[in-house]
């Protein structure tokens, strides 16, 4: 009744912009810039300890920082950044987001100390925070039903797909200086002009036409304590997928160290091999979900991540830790668009930029925390293996919490 009424009205047409794919395009590019917030800088940390460290030994535990300075900073900013889309509007915080990010990126590249350098990068991962808020709420805004589910799905995909090409070109940029990644910050930039020219602000449609901009919502809108349940369940999930989902690239090239394989080629082959499984992992959801359905996707990513870190954990030669690796990137690449869809159902207009920005904080905070849980595991524990099992204990508690929610309601409405 909704396209009816469209069509008959030239001026409700005019005021409910169809998105496309030239939409779809910047929002897709536009989510990618958070991987490259860190892939790009991790292979040039070494230099830049070998740049600060040796006059100041207390910059040790700086250097770090700066790669993972950003998530800390998203976890942070997020939830602000998701209360000014629905404040002030998702187009103009993209804009100026974006802007921000390639100056702070690219800044380090002509900074001087390392306290500066820092500072720079949570500059950087607060932009980061409103451009994966806005970008989300976007494509939630702009696009309803299966198109949606496609455009949920499509995000994932890229940021992994963007996320193998600038770790490549990242490292290849780093071999003569460390400066030399920061520049690459500026590419976003050219984002800038094709945001303000193809993009424009839902939160105005509502302004002009609120009755159709209610419409279009649809009626699965919650509120109460149902929508508080819904969003503690969600960010919860995807706080716990990411500190399961981040042991794996963190930990694994210790353990093989550990079983005496120091090959740097090795060691980034097998992070490629888990990446291209955590693509895998998000090209099959679609078929998963509409085949087994939501909940029961959520305990299988579980079981998969819980399966993959027990196997990690026994694994004593290189093929044991692929396979292991396999495994948990499967599971992985299942998490992020299970998690989310149902957010962007059930927010309102009015109330999808602050939901998704609390999911985007969870799912940084998860990230960040991810190696001071196997910190304080391997403490209680007694090592890396017994704390990677914990973890993966702990995973399959709660997959098995999803099955039996899953058994006794297949309804996923």
């Amino acid at each position: 009744m909704n396209q009816l009424s469209t069509l008959s009205d030239p001026a409700a047409a005019a005021s409910h912009p169809k998105a496309g794919a030239a939409q779809g395009a910047v929002l897709l590019l536009g989510s990618s810039l958070t991987i490259m917030g860190a892939v790009m800088i991790a292979p040039i940390l070494p230099k830049l300890a070998a740049e600060f460290v040796p006059g100041n030994p207390a910059a040790a535990g700086l250097v770090p920082l700066v790669a993972t300075g950003p998530a800390l900073a998203i976890a942070i900013v997020a939830p602000l950044a998701g209360w000014l889309a629905d404040r002030i509007g998702r187009k103009a915080l993209l804009l100026l987001a974006t802007l921000v990010y390639g100056l702070a990126g690219a800044a380090p590249a002509l900074l001087g100390g390392l306290g500066s350098i820092l500072l720079a990068r949570l500059a950087l991962g607060a932009a980061e925070a409103c451009v994966m808020t806005c970008c989300t709420t976007l494509i939630g805004d702009y696009w309803q039903g299966d198109m949606r589910v496609r455009y949920v799905n499509r995000q994932v995909v890229t940021i992994g797909v963007v996320g193998t090409l600038f770790f490549v070109i990242g490292g290849a940029a780093g071999e003569h200086s460390w400066r030399y990644p920061f520049y690459l910050y500026l590419l976003p930039l050219l984002l800038v002009p094709a945001i303000a020219a193809l993009l424009w602000e839902p939160l105005r449609e509502r302004r002009a036409a609120p009755a159709a901009a209610a419409l279009s919502e649809g009626p699965a809108a919650l509120s109460g304590a149902s929508l508080a349940f819904l969003l503690a369940t969600g960010y919860l999930l995807v706080c716990i997928g990411m500190v399961c989902s981040f042991v794996v690239p963190v930990q694994m090239p210790q353990l093989m160290i550990e079983i005496g394989e120091h090959s740097s080629t090795m060691i980034g082959m097998a992070s490629g091999v888990g990446l291209l499984a955590t693509l895998g992992g998000s090209i099959a959801w679609p078929w998963l979900r509409e085949r087994i359905g939501r909940r029961l996707v959520n305990s299988l990513l579980l079981a998969m991540l819980a399966a993959g870190l027990y196997l990690l954990a026994q694994a004593h030669t290189v093929q044991a830790i692929l396979v292991a690796v396999v495994i948990h990137g499967l599971g992985a690449g299942l998490l992020v668009p299970n998690a989310i869809l149902p957010l962007m159902h059930k927010l309102t207009l009015s109330t999808r930029g602050r939901g998704l920005g609390g999911f985007t904080s969870a799912l940084y905070l998860g990230q960040f925390v991810s190696p001071l849980v196997v910190l304080s595991c391997s403490a209680g524990f007694g090592g890396l293996r017994p704390a990677i099992v914990a973890i993966a204990a702990g995973a399959a508690a709660i997959a098995l919490a999803w099955l039996i929610a899953a058994l006794k309601s297949r309804d996923d409405a």
